[in-house]
């Protein structure tokens, strides 16, 4: 899934400074005329590096825009992400508007939260929930039988690209989807993250897909449609997340809500980073310290909170909270946490809700390490040295770090 920026050195390809240069004649248009022009432009040449496989090229173009325009970044993400995830399907003579939707539920548990296989019946319910409250009348729906976690989601625009096109065809036609499930990637065990579950919509070429496009009699505003998904799924969840606290987002467009869960999940966890600490150490969260850091090659890619002990310098445990596409984090702000609405601030501000009352805040940007045995964030501690986070020996197993 490719929702966090991608790093590419400086000189970039023919192919990705022409797919810079039109999204920054994009941006710079002056009128809807001109916009359509270079907005064709832009969608066919994205759509051909997709269909190519010529992932590095978009990579490198999205970088570049993001270093030299951030206004033609955005036009040029937005317009990556439509070709990615939507799509115009000629079939048997007729055109048809297909998007891949994400379906996410934000988790949280004492346990291990389960991905992988969901039962044909299970789907099923899923499928039908989905016909009454979200999606418009008349559409066609494919979904993949997968709890996927964020490891297991496509790394790629051109990945997403491929799982579009295969379940466009299964909804249309209404066939049976067939994808190779059996060897998704390990899923890292944490206690608070995202699930996902992953559906294509299919309608006639200029129909409504949701409900609430829908000017019939099935349709439902945006709000109430969130609230009737809500509280049906939330009868079926346990089936296949056993254990579990969960929140349900409404179904819309893959991007969009793989970014909203993975920012819904990253006050969460750093919450359920202390409630573990505080059972595991036996603490109250005023016994507890944080450092909080920067991390990244030039501009802020994450932030890694170290937790110790009050008193103490050993780091005990870290979070990860990563930064995704559209945001960014200026130099001023690494030293002043108390603008309203940065990153830093609602760190500094979640950790407090919590009972953590000593938060210290380096003002550097550290290269992002990771072990070089174990793989592993390392994170900053109070003089400024980057360590593993291990809890004392005397204490239980550890649970794998959140992010």
């Amino acid at each position: 899934m490719s929702i966090t920026r991608k790093k590419t050195k400086l000189r970039i390809s023919p192919d990705a400074e022409k797919l810079t240069a039109e999204a920054i004649s994009l941006a710079s248009s002056g009128s809807r005329i001109e916009d359509l022009y270079w907005e064709a432009k832009l969608l066919d040449r994205v759509l051909k590096l997709l269909k190519n496989q010529n992932q590095a090229v978009i990579d490198a173009a999205l970088d570049h825009a993001f270093r030299i325009n951030p206004t033609a970044f955005e036009y040029l993400a937005d317009a990556v992400e439509a070709v990615a995830e939507s799509m115009t399907l000629e079939y048997e003579g007729q055109s048809w508007d297909v998007l891949l939707i994400a379906l996410p539920i934000v988790v949280q548990t004492k346990y291990q939260i389960p991905s992988g296989n969901l039962t044909h019946a299970m789907s099923s319910e899923v499928a039908a929930l989905l016909h009454r409250f979200v999606i418009a009348q008349g559409a066609y729906l494919s979904i993949v039988p997968w709890l996927y976690s964020i490891d297991q989601l496509p790394q790629s625009h051109s990945k997403t690209r491929q799982l579009l096109e295969q379940m466009s065809i299964a909804a249309v036609a209404q066939s049976d989807l067939k994808l190779e499930l059996e060897n998704m990637p390990e899923t890292i065990s944490v206690l608070a993250d995202p699930r996902f579950i992953l559906a294509a919509i299919a309608v006639p070429k200029g129909q409504a897909i949701f409900r609430w496009q829908d000017e019939g009699a099935g349709s439902l505003e945006r709000s109430q449609s969130l609230k009737d998904w809500r509280e049906n799924l939330i009868a079926i969840a346990p089936e296949f997340l056993p254990g579990c606290e969960f929140e349900m987002l409404l179904p819309d467009a893959y991007f969009t809500n793989c970014r909203e869960a993975d920012k819904r999940v990253r006050p969460l966890s750093l919450k359920a980073a202390v409630n573990y600490l505080c059972q595991t150490l036996n603490v109250d969260p005023t016994n507890l310290a944080c450092v909080v850091g920067a991390f990244g090659d030039e501009i802020v890619d994450e932030f890694r909170i170290s937790f110790s002990l009050k008193g103490q310098s050993e780091i005990v445990y870290g979070v990860v909270w990563p930064l995704y596409d559209r945001e960014s984090v200026s130099a001023d702000q690494l030293s002043d946490s108390t603008q309203d609405g940065t990153t830093l601030k609602v760190i500094c501000d979640t950790l407090k809700s919590m009972g953590i009352q000593e938060v210290f805040k380096h003002a550097v940007l550290f290269s992002a390490d990771m072990c070089d045995d174990c793989g592993v964030p390392l994170f900053p501690d109070r003089i400024g040295e980057v360590v593993h986070a291990e809890l004392p020996e005397d204490i239980p197993t550890q649970q794998p770090l959140f992010h």
